[in-house]
């Protein structure tokens, strides 16, 4: 137990710890011959033929035995070897073999084995998958001997293509120490993939930068989530075993330990080992596990709730560079309150993708966005960077139209298409270098110095709107004295009295598991209460939009075929529709099986637009949604002359449509006296966490180049 570790303080002797010794499970060979009652009769054979017997048996034992004692030590030899991984974990040991019988060493070894193999897999897989992508870099040594001492990251002219697709081009990134960078950019240009190959160091990074990238759920076997979390510190582990290792030997008389556990527990001051394991359940208690559950074996839990316990090791860890992926999109509000809360306070270097708007404002202090196949730096949170973007935009289109001015006049006078572009090129290394003499801190398609001509921006808009529907007279949707409960499960809700209205805004919230989208099947008829009754008006159109709405589509169709199938729209009707959601045009009139989860939840809001609905009931609609388009729900809500009720983890949404909250708990609904901001102090408070107040970043930030 961590927490029974003694520091050791200077010429103090060490306090000696009782430790209880294991139990031998197996009969030793005298207590089985004491159970033998001697009523077994010996078989008569003569004495010459036993002794050969007994010779023959010895010799072949012995052969087996050295047989046996060969290929136990090869396969010790494969967990020790000094090329052999790197992981402690798959490395024998044999201190520990030692007090194991011979079966007992076997099957340890085979275990062995088995992880080594699927760590190796493991490894094939990632490889395979980085091996459809082609990676190129420019190699720089002149300040080499600076740059291996130091936790920044910086990687120049680098490209990353897919199947001979650019993704990156000459790209620079630069990664300082101890900043939190919010990685941006539409879906599908390959936020994920520069991710993995700066996880794989496919891309120069100093190799003294441990790196942690959080994307797969934690193995499910029986292992408890705070174990889990616990192990994955191996150096923790390894100290905890060389104490017990120590104290054995004290307890023995050995005097000479006696330094050795000095500096030991020095070592478990330095990292900790004594707070470990609180560390480790209060970020478990953050990401929603109760004391329960984080005694629960991972296998008990679903792929989400695994994905949550690999998060929670991340941050246990705390690696110099954390990678992290979507990291919102498995937790419930309560969950990103407090991972937006934590990160704020988050002291080593974290590059995140997210479409979580309010998270990336709070926790970022610099923008990365990907753009034209470019890395482009930004310093402040994503609201900063956005006014910043948008500058950009309108200076690059100022400089393009300058441009194509430029190049009508020089073929107005004579000059061919050639060597206009090539005078125009010739002008543009002339400012790019002028620029540079002046310290410059905005340039020209910003951050390389290539003489290519600067191509028409290309804002991306998502715009759509719901119609609005003719007025009903209340009530419109609710329910009364309703129980529910699923067969053999105790009950969820008892004694429920909720209604909606077409001039409610409301967004239910709670922890994962209390029973948000039950209550809103609930609303909708897909599910009966076990007592009470759901009212309609019968004239009610409702439209559901869940997190799974995706899924019932027709995937044989194409998106376009099947809006007009459904809704007896026109070819143009149809595309223009599929348009004002942000799916792309290419995307239209392929099947649906063959889109993305991006675009088939495009398609799905598109259906839903298209029911023309007196009320809209989403289940987290942003799941698959990046910012634009978030921003863009949010608009067509604020719009809307319907009610709307909504569950979500997205912060913003609910905040910006200006939702009234209810929450759900203790098998019941109840409105929240004020507004999203006391409730997320309640939940942190709750927790036993102190509000983190964001800190004012720099107004004036600009681009670094």
């Amino acid at each position: 137990d961590p927490d029974a570790v003694t520091d050791v303080q200077n010429g103090a002797k060490p306090v000696e710890k009782k430790t209880k010794k294991k139990k031998n499970s197996k009969k030793s060979f005298f207590e089985e011959l004491q159970e033998d009652d001697g009523t077994k009769e010996e078989p008569v054979v003569e004495k010459d033929l036993v002794q050969d017997m007994k010779q023959v048996t010895i010799s072949e034992r012995s052969k087996e035995e050295r047989e046996e004692n060969e290929e136990e030590e090869e396969q010790i030899q494969d967990f020790t070897h000094e090329d052999g991984p790197v992981n402690e974990e798959l490395e024998a040991d044999e201190e520990l073999m030692k007090n194991m019988t011979r079966k007992e060493r076997k099957k340890y070894l085979k275990d062995l084995q088995y992880k080594k193999q699927l760590a190796e897999m493991e490894t094939q897989r990632t490889n395979d998958e980085l091996g459809n992508f082609s990676v190129s870099e420019q190699k720089s040594s002149s300040s080499a001997q600076t740059y291996e001492n130091t936790s920044d990251i910086k990687i120049e002219s680098f490209s990353i293509a897919a199947k001979g697709k650019d993704l990156l081009k000459n790209a620079n990134l630069t990664i300082v120490a101890g900043r939190r960078y919010g990685l941006l950019g539409p879906n599908g240009k390959g936020k994920t993939t520069l991710l993995r190959h700066i996880a794989a160091r496919k891309l120069s990074i100093p190799a003294h930068i441990d790196i942690l990238y959080c994307e797969q759920e934690v193995k499910a076997d029986e292992t408890p989530a705070i174990e889990a979390v616990l192990n994955a510190d191996t150096e923790r582990l390894r100290l905890l075993k060389l104490e017990k290792e120590l104290t054995a030997r004290q307890m023995k008389g050995d005097l000479s330990v006696q330094d050795d556990l000095k500096k030991l527990y020095e070592d478990m001051e330095a990292i900790g080992v004594d707070s470990a394991e609180s560390r480790a359940r209060r970020i478990l208690a953050g990401l929603g596990f109760t004391a329960s559950m984080q005694k629960r074996a991972t296998h008990d839990f679903s792929g989400g709730w695994r994905m949550r316990v690999s998060l929670a090791r991340a941050l246990f860890l705390e690696p110099t560079l954390l990678l992290l992926d979507e990291p919102t999109n498995h937790l419930d509000l309560n969950a990103v309150i407090w991972l937006d809360n934590y990160l704020q306070n988050w002291k080593k270097t974290l590059l995140v993708v997210s479409h979580d708007q309010a998270f990336l404002n709070n926790v970022c202090t610099d923008i990365i966005h990907l753009e034209d196949l470019k890395l482009n730096p930004y310093r402040g949170n994503y609201s900063q960077f956005k006014k910043m973007h948008e500058q950009r935009l309108r200076e690059r289109m100022k400089d393009y139209e300058k441009q194509e001015k430029k190049l009508k006049s020089l073929k107005a006078h004579g000059s061919s298409k050639v060597a206009a572009e090539k005078k125009q090129k010739e002008a543009l290394t002339r400012k790019q270098e002028k620029g540079q003499k002046r310290g410059a801190s905005v340039m020209v398609e910003s951050v390389d110095t290539t003489t290519e001509l600067i191509t028409k921006p290309r804002e991306y808009v998502v715009k759509f709107s719901f119609p609005d529907p003719p007025t009903l007279s209340p009530p419109i949707l609710g329910l009364h004295n309703v129980d529910f409960a699923y067969e053999n499960q105790p009950p969820l809700f008892k004694n429920i009295d909720f209604g909606i209205d077409m001039d409610s805004r409301i967004a239910i919230v709670g922890p994962n598991g209390v029973g948000k989208s039950t209550l809103l099947k609930l609303l909708c008829g897909y599910l009966e209460p076990t007592v009470g009754e759901s009212r309609r008006n019968p004239r009610l159109r409702f439209a559901y939009y869940s997190q799974h709405s995706a899924d019932q589509l027709d995937l044989d169709k194409s998106a376009t075929q099947y809006l007009r199938d459904k809704f007896n729209l026109d070819y143009q009707a149809s595309r223009k529709r599929l348009g004002s959601v942000g799916l792309v045009s290419h995307a239209h009139e392929i099947p649906i099986r063959d889109l993305s989860g991006g675009q088939k939840a495009r398609v799905a809001l598109a259906e839903l637009i298209s029911y023309a609905p007196d009320i809209l009931i989403l289940d987290e609609p942003t799941n698959n949604l990046d910012l634009e388009s978030i921003d863009a729900l949010a608009a067509a809500i604020n719009q809307y002359k319907g009610g709307v009720l909504i569950v979500s983890h997205d912060a913003r949404l609910i905040t910006e449509t200006d939702c009234t909250l209810w929450v759900v708990e203790s098998q019941t609904v109840n409105q929240i006296e004020g507004d999203f901001d006391d409730y997320k102090q309640e939940i942190l408070e709750s927790l036993g966490e102190e509000v983190v107040q964001n800190k004012q970043l720099l107004s004036n930030a600009c681009i670094v180049c």
